[in-house]
């Protein structure tokens, strides 16, 4: 069955956020080409919205109706962060959320989801550059403005403009499998997956490195994630110093390098657990996670569940 997805529009949106989520659940279809989402746009009365910048106005062909049955709910990016939202807004989020509908944001779409009190209590994801205005209006988020997503089960958020991308991409590889989201990325010409968090793109200076850096031997760390590969081998294979590399690692990725390496693991692991038979033992020693136990506890950090109940859900496809 095709997933409804509502597209809520609010003043000063972020034309961007915007089109994207209509692009990339476009693009996710079946081998067949049968679409698998249906994406409506909606607004508080159908007036004409007028976006953050580049002097055009947006039309939403719907009000907030359908909120009331859509099976995922996206709010983009606004540059409006401070002050209430619409009452109406905030009792259609709050309804959506109280009868089981997905819930998104994109970039500062997640100061929206906190104005309705969505996301008291649990890591949410948002634009590096509004950290400090977002934590002083709303302290009961847990925010995270290293990550490009954080996912909740039911409710996600998104760093800033391009992590809306990779997000989209997620909620596609959640619901279909890797296959579907990669072909849905093909068609959008973007990278099926990011490496690293957000805080690689926060502006900070950087030394002058003279074209040194870390890609070439995350490069062959890729190749070895069945091997042990240690933060001295890392560093020596970058002939660096542990400290200078773990320093140039994370200004690069935005993760410190075992963080990285185990969430190249996971993803080999997932990929394995969706293409192959193989058994989780097997599964944990390829990735280079170790042992099962090892497998599951890193599986239900970053996933959610368990490799066996993952492999239920996407071997289907």
């Amino acid at each position: 069955m095709t997933h409804s997805v509502a597209l809520l529009a609010l003043d000063g949106v972020v034309g961007f956020d915007l089109g994207v989520p209509p692009q990339v659940f476009g693009a996710a279809r079946t081998p067949g080409g049968t679409p698998l989402y249906s994406v409506t746009t909606c607004g508080i009365d159908r007036r004409p919205i007028r976006p953050s910048r580049g002097g055009y106005q947006v039309l939403p062909d719907h009000d907030l109706t359908p909120l009331t049955c859509a099976d995922t709910v996206l709010v983009p990016g606004t540059a409006i962060i401070e002050g209430r939202r619409e009452p109406q807004v905030r009792k259609a989020l709050r309804a959506a959320h109280a009868r089981g509908a997905r819930i998104m944001s994109i970039c500062t779409g997640a100061a929206v989801l906190a104005d309705a009190g969505l996301l008291d209590g649990l890591p949410a994801a948002s634009h590096w550059a509004h950290a400090a205005r977002l934590r002083r209006l709303y302290p009961a988020v847990n925010w995270d403005f290293d990550v490009l997503f954080v996912d909740n089960g039911s409710v996600l958020t998104s760093a800033g403009v391009g992590a809306g991308v990779d997000l989209c991409l997620h909620v596609v590889r959640k619901d279909h499998g890797s296959a579907i989201a990669n072909m849905a990325a093909r068609r959008c010409v973007v990278p099926p997956f990011r490496d690293g968090g957000q805080a690689q793109y926060i502006e900070r200076p950087v030394p002058d490195t003279d074209g040194a850096g870390t890609q070439a031997t995350r490069t062959w760390a890729l190749d070895r994630l069945a091997a042990p590969v240690s933060l001295e081998d890392l560093a020596g294979h970058a002939r660096m110093s542990v400290r200078t590399f773990t320093r140039r690692f994370r200004d690069e990725t935005g993760l410190s390098p075992q963080k990285w390496l185990v969430q190249q693991r996971v993803a080999h692991a997932r990929l394995l657990l969706e293409s192959t038979d193989l058994g989780v033992d097997v599964v944990a020693q390829r990735s280079g996670l170790g042992s099962a136990t090892a497998l599951r506890q890193h599986f239900q950090q970053s996933v959610g569940v368990a490799p066996s109940a993952y492999r239920r859900t996407f071997r289907r496809t």
